[in-house]
């Protein structure tokens, strides 16, 4: 495989996630609650767990491969057993920093007002996935110098120990427990200044860096032969699959639960997101380095869509936002009379009374609609992407 040739397998499993991240923030502005009593609530937000991790895994994926186009990286088994994969590391490191920091800025500007459609930082700022994929992209910026197994045992340490991260944060100092918040949950309040507004911290760097290390070591897979490459994801993700399904399961069938508690498959799949525990990147990361190979074979006008989508999966997330935002004011607006727009000044934290919130079929209808106006932009800036490959759109 050449070093420029892209992994069509790659594109069609992240674009797959970036469609089903459409669904979990219409649902934000449709006021269904993330999670509920019934199995429709239930799986409609449990299908989107896959997406943050499948996101932030294959951009370490995609960092590996993208280091192969700087100067010319080592192939096959090298360039997962030997030193740094790229052909210039500082080359890689540099742009990583770079789009780090873009991302960063992003979330702080651009992303939060999409999501609340306003300026108003006096109640709070997000610190979302884009911010900890940003600073993911910073940390691992530092780490590909080193060999692509070595890079691969960091992040798998980081997500196995991660729980460690808690105690050693309470014990520092109080005042280091604000910093230590956006690294690892230790239950402190983050304030911009004495009196600014809080910041709302969605995703701590731990266990995150570490997926996205894991993701940078699976590239050493990704360029190897067709047949290699496929036997060795289908054994890792089948792999990882099975160890969630054994300990999750054990971890039902040995903790009883009370007279009202969900059903035992509920409790099965309810694993914990924030921050990501182990069984729940488990659940999902499995699965989806089991489809790669899968991907790799599909074909027909659908394989093509998720395609595109994966490969400007920076400008989607930009449009889908505000796309989703707008067309969520009218829907409210064509249903209600009123746009309410109000309630979503604190976006993605919504809170909509039950008897006032979406039907599922509604929160569907306006995904699809949602996802087929996206379609032809980021089939254009995919093209003009593709020209373009080593300006500033590269960054996008």
């Amino acid at each position: 495989m050449t070093t420029r040739q892209r992994l069509a397998s790659i594109d069609i499993v992240r674009g797959a996630v970036m469609v089903l991240m459409a669904i979990d923030h219409v649902r934000v502005y449709s006021g269904v609650p993330a999670g509920g009593a019934t199995a429709g609530i239930f799986f409609t937000r449990w299908v989107t767990h896959f997406c943050a991790p499948a996101f932030v895994f294959l951009a370490g994926t995609s960092a590996f491969l993208y280091g192969r186009t700087l100067g010319g990286g080592s192939t096959g088994r090298a360039a997962a057993s030997g030193a740094a994969s790229s052909g210039d590391p500082l080359a890689l490191s540099r742009y990583l920093i770079t789009r780090g920091l873009l991302l960063v800025l992003l979330e702080l500007t651009i992303i939060r007002a999409s999501w609340t459609f306003g300026v108003d930082y006096s109640q709070f700022v997000l610190a979302g996935v884009i911010w900890m994929l940003g600073w993911c992209m910073v940390l691992l910026a530092g780490l590909v110098f080193l060999p692509t197994w070595v890079v691969g045992i960091i992040g798998l340490v980081i997500i196995v120990f991660q729980d460690v991260f808690g105690p050693l944060g309470r014990a520092l100092p109080e005042s280091a427990h604000v910093v230590w918040e956006f690294l690892y949950p230790v239950g402190a309040g983050v304030t911009i200044g004495h009196r600014g507004p809080s910041v709302a911290v969605l995703y701590s760097i731990v266990p995150w860096v570490g997926v996205m290390a894991a993701g940078y070591a699976l590239g050493g897979i990704m360029v190897r032969e067709p047949a290699e490459r496929r036997r060795l994801c289908l054994r890792v993700g089948l792999g990882a699959t099975a160890l969630f399904v054994a300990a999750a399961g054990l971890g039902v069938l040995l903790n009883p639960a009370p007279a009202d508690a969900p059903p035992a498959l509920v409790r099965f799949l309810n694993q914990r997101k924030y921050p990501a525990s182990q069984l729940f990147l488990l659940m999902t990361l499995g699965p989806t380095i089991a489809l790669l190979p899968v991907a790799e074979r599909m074909g027909g006008w659908f394989a093509r869509m998720l395609e595109t989508f994966g490969r400007v999966p920076m400008f989607y997330y930009l449009l889908h936002i505000p796309l989703i935002h707008a067309t969520a004011l009218l829907v409210w607006f064509a249903r209600d009379g009123r746009a309410n727009d109000s309630r979503f000044a604190t976006a993605p934290y919504v809170s909509i009374p039950p008897g006032e919130r979406w039907g599922l079929p509604l929160l569907y209808l306006v995904f699809v609609i949602v996802v087929v106006l996206l379609y032809p932009v980021c089939r254009w800036f995919a093209g003009v992407k593709a020209r373009r490959p080593r300006g500033w759109l590269r960054y996008v």
